[in-house]
Formats: C-alpha cells, structure tokens, sequence
C-alpha cells in the first residue's frame, strides 16, 4: 500500500489488526519497542482502540418532533392521575385556589373557630346552610380528584393513597351532612374544606416537583426547531419537519438549530453541541463530517444532507434512553412500593382500631375526628415520591451533563466502585499521534528541518505524516514546496525540497540505505524509543539531519481525573494492547496503580474477571465497541467519547464526550443520588412510623391531639420535604 493512499485505512477507531505496518509507507516509523510488522500507525488491535410509574396510565403526550410519547412510570398509589406532570400541576393548582377561596367562609362562619378566635359573624337568614353548601362544593369539586383516583385504584386492585385520601374526605362529609340533617352533633364541614384544600396544595407541589424533574424530556424536544429550509433546484423553500425525507438538502443559517441528523455537503461552522453531549466548547464541522439534529450552528450557513429524521435521529434516541431511565425501579424503589402497599393496609386497619376505641372510651365526635386523622395522616405519599423524584432528577442531570443512564442500577452501583479499568487509546490519551520533540544534527535549525519534513509529508495521509503537518502548521512555520513525491512501501517517503533530495523514515530506511545516526542525535534517540514513542529520521542528500518522536498524547483532563479518583480511595488501573514501554509510561506520567499492557481485544474480559475474583468492584471505561465483552462483565460497564451514538448495548452508562473526568461525575451523581434516596426513605418511613399514632390519639391523655386538617398539613409537609430535599440534587457539584 502506497504512502500517499492510505486515507481508508488510517482510522484509528475502525481498523484493528487489518493495517500490515510492513505494507504501508511509513513502515517502519515505529518506536523498537513496538512490533511494527504486525501493527501499523493506526492499528489498534495492538493500540487498544480497538420514572416514573403513576400506576398503569400514561402521563400524557411528551412527544415532541417525531419522538415516542412517554410514560412515566412511578411512585405507589397515583394510579388515578391522568394527563401529563404540567397538566397534573395545572388541575391541582386551579382546584387549590378555587377550593381556598370556597373554604373562606366555611371557615369564618364556623362556631367552632369563633369560639377560638372569639368573635362572631352577623347572623342573618340561612347562615346556618354556608357551610354545608360550600362544603358540598368543596367536597365535589376538589375532592372529585380523589375520588376518582381511588376508584381506579380498587380497578386496578392496588389500593394507596388516593382510596385513603378519599375515605378521609367521604367520612367527613358524611359525618358533615349528618350533623345538618340534625343526626349527629358534629361540627365537621370546615375541616373538610381545609382537609381538600391542604391536600390539593401537596399535590399540586407534587406536581410541580415531578415535572420539574422530568423537564429533560421536554428540554430535548424543544432543541428541534418547527421547520426547516429544503433547497429545491434553485429556491429554497421552508417545510415542516414531519415533510422532510432521508437525502433531502437543507440549509441551515447561522444561529439555527440542526432539523435532523445528516452530513456537511458545503460550508464550514462551528456547532454548538452542549445540550447533547455536553461539551461546551463548540466543534468544528466541514463537508462529510456528521452533525445531529438540535446542534446550533455558528458563524457561517451550511448546506447538509439529511440522513436520519423522526425516530432515527439520535437526539430521539436519547430522549428514549432518557425516558426508559426515568421510568426504571432501583433497588430502593421496590422496598419502598412494598413498605407503601403495606402501610395502606396498615392505616385502614388503625382506622377502625381507632374508631371503635374512641367510640367506646370516647364520643362520636371525637371517634370520627380521630379516624379521619389517621387516614390522612397516613398516606403514603412521601414514601411513594421519595425514590421516583430522586431517579427522575439524577437522570436529568446526568442527560444534561452528557451522561446517558442505560442502566439505572449501573448508576447506583457507581458509588461502590473501587477500581476504574481504563482503556488506553482514546480514553486516557487523545488516540493519535503527536510530535513531542525533535532533536537536530550538524548545527541545523530545528524549526527549518521540521518544515522541510512537513513539505515533504503534506502529500501523505498517513497519521504520523499528518502529525508532522500539524506540528509545522501548529508552529506557524512556513511550508516550502515540495516535488517528485514518492512513497516507498514500508521504508517511507521522499520528495525533492529546493533541489535538495530529502527521506523521511525509521529504521529499516536506515538499514536498507546503510546509514548512521549521528552521535548527536544517538542519546535522544534512544530514550524516545525506551519511552516507547514512534521515530522518524529525516535524511538529506544521504545523511541524517534530524529526528523526531511521535507519541500519542496523554489527555489533560486524565490527571485532573485519576488524582480525583486517588483522593477518593479509589484506584486506577489502565487496560491496553500496547507494548509495555508504552504503556508504562502512559502509567508513569498518570501515576496508576497498575498497567495491564499487551492484553488482546478478547483477553480484556478475562483481565476484569481477574479483578474481580480479587474482590474488586470494577467500573470499565472503553470505547463502547472493541470493548464491549469487557464494558458487559464489569459491575459499570462506561462507555467513554461516544458522542451521539446511544445505540451501544454493552454499557450501563454512556458518556458522550471523550473527558475521563466524567467518570468521576459519575460516580459523585451516583453518591448523591443514592444519599438522597436514604434521606427520603428515612424521613418518609419516619413520618409514618411517628404519625399515624399521633392521630390515632395515644398522646391525648396528655393534652396533644391531631385534627385531620392539621394532618392533612403535615402529610403535605412531608411530600414537600421530600421532594425539595430531591431538588438539592441539582447543587451536586459534577466537575469539569
């Protein structure tokens, strides 16, 4: 294979073992510590590049732009919610202030809370039927929610709160209506409207709550914009997304958003891709690179062909990969759904105990306040919200900062991780090669030499030519011309430089030609290929001029990742096919714990089980593809700089920039999320184990008892809590 045609076979993501180092031009640019005639600059088969459940109904429509509608999935006892999270907000809200403003004068017109406040209302004609019609109307119309609720709680055979809920409200209106038949003498109708008015306010918090959390849905949808500019011949006309169609060509202004997934055809920008991956510097995209719907471009109007709309594009693939982790149950979530099925059971039972004890030792008045107490009181609502809101807002933030959650449990396993297994190429280093030093001989200028070389590679596309142009370019050196290019199979390149006749090439150039290295350049030589770096000589009418070292480069971001790490107490161990010069210095300048090098694409799941027999709970970094035996067995599986690409099984978590500092955000969002899954399932659990004897009357003997309006309040408090303690999610400090 010739030196300047080796375009399709010098990317390092794809090629594995395939690129014979002894038939390509630069066959033998390689560090003596690298097996060059089984591996060429790019192969990386040596490189080692190789929700929330509200029952059984669906919380509205959350599509947007061609993607799935949503079905949040989540906390027990909801199952009579209908409509999507803003509709729920938007129902309870409308129904808390109607329902306030009706209980104003049930309230004022109460004998009850006269006598406490001690003042007294005109009396006139009819006073006496205030309460119970607006009482009624209370009852109906804000308690209708409830009611309903609780109906199809017993449909679907899974009583929770709404049936609690609604027997509270139905015995305090019944007992109500009695006392102005004149039945009973029970002044009851303002607690019934303080009672649905109180838990109309918590739910609508609730709400608010919840669709707050889930607002990375509908965040997602909104990055597409309503329509898109198609070119026809020679107009441009403005179109629907729904009409645009697989090989369409579009334009896109700067400033506009990207209407579907396609390729650059003409023009160049720079694309703001934040919201999808998280990197918040914008890209540089030119024709044939890719660029994915709901990217804003900058600068300059390109024209692209459109590959994927609708349901293929990846910014629908992660809405799905978004919503199925919302909607997935950790361990936690299913204790507490049991613990809330129970306590439904649990709360009915009290509330007949209590009954029957206060009728007996009690009066009637004082039996059915406290029954509705204990019904209202314990309502599992906390503990229901307690660990959907948590997963809803860990799942949130981890899309918003370019983490997608495939595996809500690989999530909560994160924080127990004791070892990080990284791969090399790609991962810890930036995957290709760059000129790290050049060393001159006979009193040359440095500066002179590497643009000659760069002259005479700017016609090969091989990597390591292209490092060397870059470098030059990087410089701001001036380029000569260079003429008579030729690529020699597995020596090098040659080309003539102002009439002067220049080589560039490693060691078998020099074997074959019978050169020798000048005892200047001897010393650096020898420790850039100790160090395991690729070196080529650049030779001039016979002689060597100068060398340069070629090395892949080690990340910034990888120190900053692997000190983090350290200071945790966790270690770092790299994972690479590498030869062990190279590996070892990669693990020396990171400073891992151990360097796993020479290990094949196939041996790298052994490699992991071995850490794991050693009791080691192992998170695998990797590329998502060559590495995906090793990514499935780990306990986190990460895959790592898979930009749009959701389509990777292998992994529990998908990361969509190449940064190893994610892995620490990782696993501090996996931390947090489960610290505040604990907080809320201690305090919900608390709650209820302290509440329902409270209403229930035990402490009465000494004075303290619990009106079902003031345990309405508390068992809205504890929703609150619960889910403003969620919230604080958002103030987690991720890196970068």
């Amino acid at each position: 294979m010739q030196h300047g045609s080796e375009k399709q076979k010098s990317d390092h993501t794809a090629q594995g073992a395939a690129m014979d180092h002894a038939a390509m031009g630069h066959g033998s640019h390689g560090h003596a510590a690298m097996d060059h005639s089984a591996m060429g600059h790019g192969d990386h088969a040596a490189m080692n590049h190789a929700a929330m459940d509200h029952g059984t109904m669906d919380h509205g429509d959350h599509t947007a732009h061609g993607a799935q509608p949503t079905a949040h999935g989540g906390h027990q006892g909801h199952q009579g919610h209908s409509g999507g999270h803003s509709g729920h907000a938007e129902i309870y809200r409308q129904r808390f202030w109607i329902s306030l403003l009706l209980s104003i004068p049930v309230v004022l017109f109460s004998e009850m809370v006269q006598d406490w406040f001690n003042y007294s209302l005109p009396s006139f004609r009819g006073d006496n039927l205030i309460a119970p019609f607006f009482g009624t109307i209370i009852f109906i119309y804000g308690g209708s929610v409830f009611l309903q609720g609780a109906v199809d709680e017993l449909k679907s055979r899974k009583p929770g709160m709404m049936v609690l809920i609604s027997m509270a409200i139905i015995v305090a209106f019944a007992a109500s209506a009695a006392t102005s038949l004149g039945w009973f003498d029970l002044e009851f109708w303002w607690e019934l409207a303080l009672l649905v008015t109180v838990m109309l306010l918590g739910h609508w918090q609730e709400m608010r709550a919840i669709g707050q959390a889930q607002g990375a849905l509908s965040a997602l949808a909104a990055l597409l914009p309503d329509e898109a500019e198609r070119i026809d011949g020679d107009t441009v006309q403005t179109v629907p997304l729904s009409a645009l169609q697989q090989g369409d060509l579009l334009l896109v202004r700067p400033g506009a958003r990207v209407p579907a997934d396609g390729t650059i055809v003409e023009g160049q920008a720079e694309f703001d891709e934040s919201m999808l991956t998280g990197e918040s510097r914008p890209v540089d995209r030119a024709p044939g690179d890719r660029i994915v719907a709901g990217a804003i471009a900058g600068g300059a109007s390109v024209r692209m062909r459109v590959d994927a709309v609708g349901e293929s594009t990846a910014l629908a693939g992660i809405q799905r990969l978004v919503e199925e982790a919302q909607q997935s149950r950790s361990r936690a979530q299913v204790l507490a759904d049991r613990f809330a099925g129970i306590l439904v059971y649990v709360a009915i039972i009290s509330a007949i105990i209590t009954f029957a004890a206060w009728s007996i030792f009690g009066t009637t008045s004082e039996a059915v306040e406290r029954t509705v107490t204990v019904l209202v009181i314990s309502c599992p609502h906390a503990l229901g919200l307690a660990i959907p809101l948590v997963i809803a807002l860990s799942t949130a933030i981890a899309a918003k900062n370019g983490m997608l959650v495939k595996d809500r449990l690989a999530l909560e396993r994160m924080r127990l991780v004791d070892t990080v297994l990284f791969d090399k190429t790609g991962t810890l280093t930036e995957g290709s090669h760059q000129l790290s030093d050049i060393a001159v001989a006979n009193g040359e200028n440095a500066d002179t030499v590497l643009a000659v070389a760069a002259a005479v590679e700017a016609d090969s596309e091989h990597p390591l030519a292209r490092a060397i142009v870059r470098a030059s370019d990087d410089r701001g050196l001036t380029r000569p011309v260079a003429s008579n290019f030729r690529a020699n199979a597995g020596r090098g390149v040659e080309g003539d430089v102002n009439g002067a006749a220049y080589s560039i090439g490693g060691p078998a150039m020099l074997r074959e030609r019978q050169l020798t290295i000048p005892a200047e350049l001897q010393a650096s030589m020898d420790a850039w290929t100790a160090r395991g770096a690729a070196v080529l000589n650049i030779v001039r009418d016979g002689g060597v001029i100068g060398a340069v070292a070629l090395e892949d480069q080690v990340r910034p971001e990888s120190r900053e990742a692997i000190a983090e790490l350290h200071k945790q107490g966790v270690k770092a161990v790299m994972i690479t096919g590498d030869a062990r010069a190279v590996a070892d210095r990669v693990g020396a300048e990171l400073g891992l714990d151990q360097v796993l090098a020479e290990v094949l694409p196939e041996d790298k799941e052994r490699q992991v089980i071995a850490l794991q027999e050693r009791g080691a709970t192992v998170a695998m970094v990797g590329d998502g593809v060559n590495d995906a035996p090793a990514l499935a067995r780990a306990d986190v599986g990460i895959a790592i700089g898979a930009g749009t690409d959701v389509a990777i099984e292998s992994a529990g978590v998908i990361l969509a920039t190449s940064d190893p500092r994610a892995v620490v955000s990782v696993r501090a969002l996996s931390k947090a999320s489960y610290r505040k899954m604990l907080q809320n399932l201690g305090w919900a659990a608390g709650y209820n184990l302290v509440s329902i004897p409270l209403a229930a009357g035990v402490l009465a003997p000494i004075g303290i008892v619990v009106n079902p309006a003031i345990g309405a309040l508390l068992m809205s408090a504890s929703t609150i809590i619960v889910a403003l303690n969620a919230q604080l999610l958002r103030g987690v400090k991720l890196g970068r």
